[in-house]
């Protein structure tokens, strides 16, 4: 199924133009299961969320992070995040270029690493864990500086991945800084 997009979202960004077939629509299944980076990008499908689809592909992470930290170790865990991010400035390099739009809200690969590292460094409790989504998602909503300056400087796959491991840097400082002066 197919919906339109409101026209401010279907201007694409400048040298990217939109792959024909989408044809100013907002992506589906069909978009989303046409190649794998689109697969990638949008989280598996997370990104197709109609609603927060970001906070339902940091939601994702935590589905991945419990599969992943069954089987790998600290060093291993994070060496898979690094190969996570470099697929994701692939993935989401080729379908910006698909949408025309480098940085589709869709695209949620990038909250899914970032918030991956995240729980890598967090306590494995829930109090912890909840702390660290909720403020991951607002430094990734409200993009305080530097972390806006990036998203707006940088384009591209890596631009899309960089400012939310800039969320996922502030919100590990937070959660260090909690730590420092509520545990004995």
């Amino acid at each position: 199924m197919t919906t339109s997009v409101p026209d401010d979202q279907l201007i694409p960004e400048p040298g990217l133009a939109p792959h024909p077939a989408v044809d100013h629509a907002r992506p589906d299944w069909e978009f989303v299961m046409r190649h794998p980076a689109h697969f990638i990008a949008f989280g598996g499908g997370a990104g197709l969320s109609p609603v927060a689809p970001g906070t339902m592909g940091t939601l994702a992470a935590f589905l991945l992070f419990g599969l992943a930290n069954l089987y790998l170790g600290s060093v291993n865990f994070l060496l898979f995040i690094g190969v996570l991010f470099i697929i994701g400035i692939w993935a989401c390099s080729v379908t910006g270029k698909a949408l025309g739009n480098h940085d589709h809200g869709g695209m949620v690969w990038d909250e899914i690493v970032a918030f991956l590292l995240v729980l890598v460094f967090t306590p494995n409790t829930l109090v912890w864990q909840a702390f660290a989504f909720l403020l991951f998602r607002l430094f990734d909503i409200f993009k305080p500086p530097p972390i806006g300056y990036y998203d707006k400087k940088l384009r591209g796959g890596f631009g899309v991945m960089f400012d939310d491991l800039l969320a996922a840097f502030f919100t590990l400082l937070c959660l260090a800084a909690w730590k420092a002066f509520t545990m004995p």
